[in-house]
């Protein structure tokens, strides 16, 4: 019997076709799965999921970003396409980005960057290498944070303390198997990760891909984001970045941003969607495109033809209402 894809594949979350697929080689020997949207010589963008998802969970961005920019976008080790590695640790993912931007981009090209959770943290963990300096113009920080996660996270509903982020770390660093997209299973994800108003479309799309990882490496990363401290590395993080978080968020509560925000050294706003939860892209697709071509629009490109930082940065403010009742910005 044939496994199901893991991943939708119809609708607005079915992954679109590359153009080209490659793999990167990392530090370690460890090989990724690279595929490449769009026109060559198109302002690029790099795009690095989440625990326990793959590229199918950029579809949504993919698939407009594609029309006029060149999307990169590639599998964490041993989610998706790419197989196991060696290491699971920040250092490796940091390993695994510079890989992929070594192999997709041109001397002294330089791409925004988008991470979301774990893909966030791994732009943090790469922050300041040279070859990041090289070819990062831009960050995007997409419900992300950079330690304390278990001890914040809100996934059970009792009070903070010992207790709760012992049962928090038991539950997300679970061996078992996810096993079949079932209604049940999909109403406990969609409570765990996403806001209580996602359409179903958007919680079989999640669903799908979350069920697709194998549960070895879910364990595997799960360790290394359960002892995640990596607030010294935001200092490193000089260039333009801007933050994104749901207000619903229970797998990196909004304090999260706020708090990323105000550290950054560069940061160019923080967007808060009201009612989110942590699977923003697939949650609120258009507000994650958009604040990526925001980036692109100012600082993708060449050495010679990007905006250098000659505007001031944004400070982080308290947010308030935008013209979208969904959406707040500072």
């Amino acid at each position: 019997m044939s496994r199901r894809p893991a991943h939708v594949t119809s609708g607005p979350y079915a992954p679109p076709v590359a153009g080209r697929e490659l793999t990167a080689v990392s530090a370690d020997g460890a090989r990724l799965h690279v595929e490449v949207h769009g026109e060559a010589g198109a302002p690029a963008v790099v795009l690095a999921h989440g625990w326990t998802c793959s590229t199918a969970f950029w579809a949504a961005q993919t698939r407009d970003l594609a029309r006029d920019h060149r999307v990169i976008a590639y599998d964490q080790r041993g989610h998706g396409r790419s197989p196991v590695g060696l290491r699971h640790s920040t250092t490796a993912l940091a390993d695994d980005l510079v890989a992929v931007l070594k192999a997709t981009l041109a001397p002294g090209e330089r791409a925004v960057v988008a991470g979301h959770s774990m893909g966030g943290m791994t732009i943090m963990a790469a922050a300041g290498r040279p070859e990041f300096t090289e070819h990062v113009a831009a960050t995007l920080l997409c419900s992300t944070g950079s330690g304390g996660l278990v001890a914040e996270a809100l996934v059970l509903p009792v009070r903070a303390g010992r207790a709760r982020t012992r049962i928090t770390r038991a539950v997300l660093g679970s061996r078992a198997p996810l096993g079949p997209v079932t209604p049940v299973a999909s109403k406990v994800l969609k409570y765990a990760t996403m806001g209580p108003g996602t359409a179903p479309d958007r919680v079989e799309a999640v669903a799908r891909i979350v069920h697709g990882c194998p549960a070895g490496v879910r364990y595997a990363w799960s360790q290394v984001l359960a002892d995640l401290d990596l607030g010294g590395n935001l200092a490193r993080l000089t260039v333009p970045t801007a933050v994104l978080a749901g207000t619903g968020d229970r797998l990196t509560p909004i304090a999260h941003a706020r708090r990323l925000a105000a550290a950054l050294p560069d940061c160019r706003g923080l967007t808060e969607l009201t009612g989110m939860g942590h699977m923003t892209p697939i949650e609120a697709p258009e507000a994650v495109t958009r604040a990526v071509r925001e980036l692109t629009a100012l600082y993708a490109g060449s050495a010679g033809d990007r905006h250098d930082h000659d505007t001031p940065p944004t400070p982080p403010t308290s947010p308030t209402p935008s013209t979208s009742p969904k959406e707040k910005t500072p």
